[in-house]
């Protein structure tokens, strides 16, 4: 998928030249009267609200006093990459910006933890239920953006298909797995799909019941992405009615790895929310009862 990571690649290159300019003890207005332009130009390269070009990136490194060849180098290919064209031009109008900086990050990701308190995750979403769910959830949306989000979200479930992503944990709250998108006969085929999506081996999924009572984050769906990359190594995407948040302070991680953690240890094993999930879709959706033998994994 071309351009996946523009975003993601202008935050790490942003985020190495704000240490390289602090390293180095020097001002925001005295490396643009360097460089020779304004101090605001040097902050939006270090927040990532502007690129940097390869040529700026060479010049700020020898302003910085940096000697390595081979870090210059790197820097000033991700300052090409990240010029790049990304998913705004290869999937349009998504009707929602924050929508590129997130499957940036689950594109670059080898580990994605995630909690869904209303509905289930989008990696496992069928198409029906997930144009169902956007329909609903945005009822003014226009159609050709829905078609995209759609085709977007299907696209990014390649990767989870066919094992190119890593490592997949989904703590589902049964909520959302109770709340019925569309109707019967698609509830009953997006439940037959998650079933078939769960046991695959890189991908584990946990019920959390609701006689658990409250726990971390009951009102608080988030993401945690891991990534191979020192400048960006951990990120939590989390969001509200009014705005998302991308979480990267250590104090802040700290408490999502601790939720993990605590929900891992109160939500149903994984062969328990197979079993549950069989169980629960004939109360869902009107189907029969499934008879197949869900007991593969260990808990």
């Amino acid at each position: 998928m071309a351009g996946t990571i523009m975003t993601l690649r202008r935050r790490q290159l942003a985020s190495r030249l704000r240490e390289l300019r602090q390293e180095a003890g020097i001002t925001v207005e005295r490396a643009a009267e360097e460089l020779l332009c304004s101090p605001a130009k040097i902050s939006r390269m270090e927040t990532g609200q502007r690129g940097a070009s390869p040529r700026d990136v060479r010049d700020l490194c020898r302003i910085y006093g940096v000697s390595d060849e081979k870090l210059i180098a790197q820097l000033m290919t991700l300052a090409r990459e990240s010029r790049q064209p990304g998913l705004r031009q290869e999937w349009g109008d998504l009707g929602d910006d924050t929508l590129y900086m997130y499957m940036d990050l689950e594109a670059a990701a080898y580990s994605i933890i995630e909690l869904q308190i209303t509905f289930l995750p989008a990696l496992f979403q069928t198409e029906e239920y997930a144009e169902a769910l956007i329909r609903g959830l945005l009822p003014q949306i226009e159609p050709e953006v829905l078609k995209r989000r759609v085709e977007a979200r299907l696209k990014r479930q390649e990767r989870l298909r066919q094992g190119l992503l890593p490592r997949y944990w989904a703590f589902i709250d049964e909520a959302a797995l109770r709340r019925v998108v569309g109707d019967a006969e698609i509830m009953a085929a997006q439940l037959d799909h998650l079933l078939e999506m769960a046991q695959a081996p890189h991908v584990t999924a946990q019920v959390i019941p609701f006689d658990v009572g409250p726990y971390m984050c009951a009102d608080s769906p988030f993401v945690q992405f891991k990534i191979k990359n020192p400048a960006l190594p951990e990120v939590v995407y989390r969001e509200s009615l009014d705005r998302v948040e991308y979480l990267q302070k250590e104090s802040e991680l700290e408490i999502y790895r601790e939720a993990i953690d605590s929900i891992r240890a109160i939500a149903m094993s994984p062969n328990e929310s197979l079993r549950r999930i069989a169980q629960m879709r004939p109360e869902v959706s009107g189907a029969q009862p499934l008879g197949e033998d869900l007991s593969r994994r260990t808990p």
